[in-house]
């Protein structure tokens, strides 16, 4: 079982940024599609973005497309979501996800059912 650890999480004014970053346990040769879901309560979890860490764009859901920046490490271990122009709407807990070594699909990545592996989430609060 992989383990992904989240750091980076806070609270900011709207408007401000913040840069999460997931690193895990393991190294996969051939890369793993890695994730970035956020859960705010009462709502459903909602993937937001996801990349392959062998490489190619990431996919990022209309929500956060423009505001959001989804990228990888030097090595396959880690990636980092870069969160600008933050608002109230964005406040939720923030989990990374990675499945078991396959790349991302653009008809499935945004679907928790695609992961494994979870982080245990950051929390991101963003103040009016």
């Amino acid at each position: 079982q992989v383990q992904l650890v989240e750091s980076g999480g806070g609270s900011v004014q709207a408007g401000g940024s913040l840069n999460l970053s997931c690193v895990a346990s393991e190294y996969s040769y051939s890369g793993v599609c890695m994730a970035w879901f956020r859960q705010a309560p009462g709502k459903e979890r909602e993937g937001i973005a996801a990349l392959y860490t062998g490489g190619g764009r990431p996919w990022y859901a209309d929500s956060v497309e423009g505001r959001f920046t989804a990228s990888r490490g030097n090595t396959k271990t880690t990636v980092y979501l870069q969160m600008d122009d933050l608002q109230p709407e964005d406040t939720a807990k923030y989990y990374c996800a990675a499945n078991n070594g396959f790349g991302c699909y653009s008809q499935s990545w945004h679907y928790s059912t695609s992961y494994s592996n979870w982080g245990q989430g950051t929390q991101v609060t963003v103040a009016s």
